[in-house]
């Protein structure tokens, strides 16, 4: 069949990677795509959002399934708009992607099933806001109810900065109309894990997990960004703990979305917190993470469009995944002052160092092809992956092959994976 990608981040460069090795993928479409995802797929000027234009395009060409790995669209419908003109997509619903346009929604979800999550209060006036703040515990988090880039969640220390972060969300709207809602919830410690899980909106089948590195500097400083960096499997994700997310968070939300009459299909991103009183969710999302894609793709051994298909068919529970018994790390090459001011189109080198390497791999997310070369076009520019057969081996291929690659401004972590060794 031929097979639509829309997007156009590192997060699609690893799905059109894994749907290139598919039998059952005659032609390969992504919808802007980017440099990279050209070597695998032929790129479409189309953007994410122009929902009629992508429907029309899949019908001229004869889509058989449309993947579509962005927020923006999912929780913007697109995949009812592909629906009610008879073509397959795979990813949530709006009413279901709702999961993740909505902190309030989610938390309200949570609260209303016996998810485990952090206790929270929602607000839609700065003024209550900031008057619940001033008897509120610090550290405390605010969250903007929509979509955020990522960026949305502010870990306050003091009172002053949380009464500045209400202003910033809410008053200054930096994201938009996203903080016309904020959630403030208690602060909670503990590792960070993602795991991914396929969904056919009764049956969820969780993903190998990862471990994201969302500050822009060493040691968990600096500004929230997109994410600088993952691991998979992460040590932290026992198999106690895994069996305890199984039975009190992946299968309740599925229940609880049909319960609501938002039947889940697609992929559902669990961020969980696995705190001194167990696991809780920090957030789902309603797609592939990104860069977490990139570390727990490169890992599955199943063929994505089959388990792909089985979701939309509702038949998820014929379906058994399996991943690699490997590592992966990812390291997010960025542009020099991201997540804030950055520069653009500098000419990045290296990519043949890649090359007939089997378990490395450049992801790109944000270059573009001009006169002849591979530009910078973004934040976050390269995820540079690679496997090894434990983490520590996989942390350090992956920091060797981000030496292959120079482009001026060039920026990087250097901790990613670095929690790896405080387990052992």
């Amino acid at each position: 069949m031929n097979v639509l990608i829309v997007g156009s981040g590192g997060r699609e460069h690893a799905i059109a990677v894994s749907a290139a090795k598919s039998s059952h993928v005659d032609k390969l479409y992504c919808a802007p795509g980017n440099a990279g995802i050209a070597s695998v797929a032929q790129c479409v000027d189309i953007g994410a959002m122009e929902f009629e234009k992508l429907a029309d395009f899949a019908e001229e060409n004869e889509i058989g399934l449309t993947i579509v790995g962005m927020d923006d669209p999912l929780v913007g419908g697109i995949v009812d708009v592909f629906e009610s003109r008879g073509l397959r997509a795979f990813g949530p619903r709006k009413k279901a992607a709702a999961i993740e346009g909505s902190k309030v929604f989610s938390k309200d979800l949570m609260e209303k099933y016996g998810i485990p999550t952090a206790s929270y209060e929602n607000f839609d006036s700065p003024e209550r806001a900031l008057a619940y703040l001033e008897t509120a515990k610090m550290p405390i988090v605010l969250k903007a109810d929509g979509l955020a880039l990522g960026k949305g969640v502010l870990i306050c220390q003091t009172l002053e900065e949380a009464k500045a972060g209400v202003k910033t969300l809410m008053q200054d709207k930096q994201f938009g109309d996203a903080g016309n809602q904020i959630v403030i919830e208690e602060f909670i410690t503990g590792p960070e894990v993602s795991v991914l899980c396929y969904c056919d909106g009764t049956h969820i089948a969780p993903m190998t997990s990862a471990q994201d590195h969302k500050r822009a500097k060493d040691n968990d400083e600096g500004l929230n960004t997109g994410g600088m960096g993952t691991f998979s499997p992460t040590p932290f994700y026992t198999s106690e703990i895994q069996k305890f997310c199984e039975d009190r968070i992946y299968q309740p939300t599925m229940d609880a979305m049909k319960a609501e009459g938002r039947d889940f299909v697609g992929i559902l991103f669990v961020g969980l917190m696995l705190t001194a009183d167990g696991p809780k969710v920090l957030e789902y999302n309603a797609r592939f993470g990104d860069p977490e894609a990139q570390v727990v793709l490169p890992r599955m051994e199943n063929d994505i469009i089959e388990v792909m298909n089985a979701c939309i068919d509702g038949k998820l529970d014929e379906v058994e995944l399996r991943f690699q018994d490997n590592a992966a790390v990812c390291v997010v090459l960025a542009s020099d002052g991201y997540p804030e001011k950055y520069e653009k189109g500098k000419v990045i080198t290296g990519f043949e160092h890649f090359e007939g390497r089997d378990g490395y791999y450049a992801f790109h997310a944000g270059t573009k092809a001009e006169g002849g070369n591979i530009v910078t076009n973004g934040g976050r520019v390269l995820g540079i992956t690679a496997k090894g057969s434990d983490l520590k081996e996989a942390r350090k291929n992956a920091y060797a092959a981000t030496e292959w690659i120079s482009f001026d401004g060039k920026y990087m972590r250097s901790d990613i994976g670095k929690a790896i060794d405080e387990v052992e």
